[in-house]
């Protein structure tokens, strides 16, 4: 067993050298232009070495049960780091905060679409408990971190979330570097668009807001401003959103959706 955790170790740090030597990769699609991060890059890897008809020999021993749940009951202690960071980026800009403007606050109340639309089409399609994991918000570190804490990764809430987190980050980036500027098409105005991207995941707000600044150039200064304080603010006040907003309006929602069903 020992040996496996020894061959496990071993792999992951192998697929993040692979995945930091290919590096940022764009595609450019007309107008558009994808980018594709070294953390999507490390998912997908990890993913397809992860079929059942690949698990033979030493990546059998790799994806040992044993390693797979190691993996999700400890997978917190990686986020508790970022959270920390996260408080120690809004301390010392807080006046800043306080001075970018009542816009950048009524956005969070955006926070609470992903419960009052996603939590009716996942019951719908016949999600229970881990409709509570996937729709609490977009899956990414903060939802992760309270969903862990509250019901652990093992649960069925903790499926959804950590299901939320692996599709957001190998979509969430190319969807963000595709949406903005379409949006900006219509008509859009890009310091809107800019203050939509800081959505509370690095790696989409990066995405949106290098797409942005590829289509308005001269506008890069201010874009990347505003998604700087829009990601700021998602990470400090969206956490707060989350837990005395979405959280109870989730619960209530959930047990009025289900009452009767015998699932």
């Amino acid at each position: 067993m020992v040996k496996n955790f020894v061959y496990f170790l071993v792999f992951v740090l192998a697929v993040i050298a692979a995945a930091e030597l290919i590096g940022i990769q764009t595609i450019s699609i007309g107008s558009m232009t994808i980018s594709m991060l070294p953390l999507v890059f490390a998912i997908a890897i990890a993913m397809i070495l992860a079929l059942p008809f690949l698990r033979k020999g030493i990546l059998k021993k790799i994806y040992s049960k044993k390693n797979v749940d190691f993996a999700s009951k400890y997978l917190i202690f990686i986020m508790l780091p970022l959270m920390a960071r996260y408080g120690s980026d809004v301390a010392p800009q807080i006046r800043e905060i306080l001075q970018v403007g009542w816009v950048f606050i009524i956005q969070e109340i955006g926070n609470l679409g992903t419960v009052l639309i996603g939590l009716p089409i996942a019951i719908l399609i016949g999600l229970r408990r881990e409709a509570i994991g996937a729709t609490l918000g977009i899956g990414r570190e903060g939802e992760l971190a309270y969903i862990s804490e509250k019901y652990t990764l093992e649960s069925p809430e903790g499926r959804g979330v950590i299901s939320l987190y692996v599709i957001g980050t190998l979509f969430g980036t190319m969807f963000f570097s595709i949406f903005a500027p379409i949006l900006l098409d219509f008509g859009f105005r890009v310091e809107a668009l800019a203050m939509a991207s800081g959505i509370g995941s690095g790696s989409m707000m990066s995405a949106s807001s290098a797409t942005l600044v590829a289509r308005v150039p001269e506008m890069e200064s201010t874009i990347l401003a505003y998604a700087s304080a829009s990601q700021l603010l998602t990470s400090f006040i969206g956490t707060f959103t989350m837990v005395f907003l979405a959280a109870p309006l989730q619960q209530f929602m959930y047990k009025f959706l289900v009452r009767g069903d015998k699932k």
